[in-house]
């Protein structure tokens, strides 16, 4: 695979002067800089109304192809904002690039979600699951099988043991969770509906009175199991909050338990394999993500879920 070109401000200067068919010449260009936040797409702000993405790969480029269709079709169904493209291209050959109306707020890294921010994550679970499954996947969103939380259980139990030698987690909690338990939390049939894929901090626009007033990238949104939703609030949130969200939204217990359980793991995993050396990602952003997950939730609270397996959700 061809390495893609490292960008520069200069060349993505040109690049959204191309975009936006301004000339080259009579001004100096718009202002840009690196977005700081992580993410699979290299990101630029364009002064403080645009923000540029662009593809690093093939792949990420065709998710990036089909993005704004799949925006167009979750947006009726949802309460919060979904960004509005302004302009698409290629940056370098093959590799596509997007411009898009950057939506005012902070993220949930920087600002805390309140109670009501906590029914707008309900609203948007709520109307991913009302996005009709067969026009997303007409649209090429993919179709994920479930992952199997007992695999998973396994392979952070030995994880969790090496994070307590460095003194970074108490592997207790984990090993309370059993194999029967893991199996018990397995995805149940027929509950596959539109899933973002991707909730992270960093992709929920917060503003600074805790509402949730955006989601951001969706190149990665998938026809799945809506636990990973779940699991992907806990590490943006925390579980109290996304259990609270999820239930609001209809979700019963076992979902629930097992978007938990299923960010409890991949914390594990993820802090394992930095100090490791096997991931880059900032070391203070997978503690954070950690801690958050592994908020206890009360049982007595756990138990007053609504379990109605009459819906097919939990």
């Amino acid at each position: 695979m061809t390495k893609a070109p490292t960008p520069t401000a200069d060349t993505v200067r040109r690049l959204v002067r191309s975009l936006l068919r301004e000339s080259t010449a009579a001004t100096p260009g718009p202002d840009v800089r690196p977005v700081a936040a992580g993410g699979e797409h290299s990101a630029w702000w364009v002064g403080s109304r645009y923000v540029l993405r662009l593809a690093p790969d093939r792949e990420a480029a065709a998710r990036m192809r089909r993005e704004p269709r799949l925006r167009d079709l979750v947006r009726p169904h949802l309460p919060v904002t979904v960004p509005a493209g302004v302009a698409h291209g290629e940056w370098a050959p093959g590799l596509t690039c997007a411009l898009d109306v950057v939506i005012p707020g902070g993220t949930a890294e920087e600002h805390d979600v309140s109670a009501v921010g906590e029914a707008d994550l309900a609203g948007l679970l709520t109307g991913l699951r009302e996005v009709p499954v067969r026009q997303a996947e007409t649209l090429g969103v993919p179709r994920i099988p479930p992952r199997s939380l007992e695999a998973l259980r396994r392979m952070a139990v030995p994880a969790a043991e090496r994070l307590a030698v460095a003194d970074e987690f108490d592997p207790a909690p984990l090993l309370h969770f059993t194999s029967p338990g893991a199996v018990q939390l397995a995805a149940q049939p027929g509950t596959a509906v539109l899933v973002h894929h991707d909730l992270k901090g960093e992709h929920l626009v917060v503003s600074a009175d805790g509402r949730v007033r955006g989601v951001l990238d969706w190149t990665d949104a998938a026809v799945g199991d809506p636990a990973e939703d779940i699991a992907g609030l806990a590490l943006a949130v925390g579980s109290g909050a996304a259990v609270r969200a999820a239930t609001l939204a209809g979700y019963g217990v076992r979902p629930c338990l097992r978007g938990l359980w299923l960010a409890r793991c991949d914390t594990v995993l993820r802090l394992t394999d930095r100090l490791d050396g096997r991931d880059d990602r900032p070391l203070p952003l997978l503690r954070t993500q950690l801690r958050r997950a592994w908020e206890a939730i009360l049982l007595e609270r756990v138990s007053d879920l609504r379990d109605d397996d009459a819906d097919g959700q939990a």
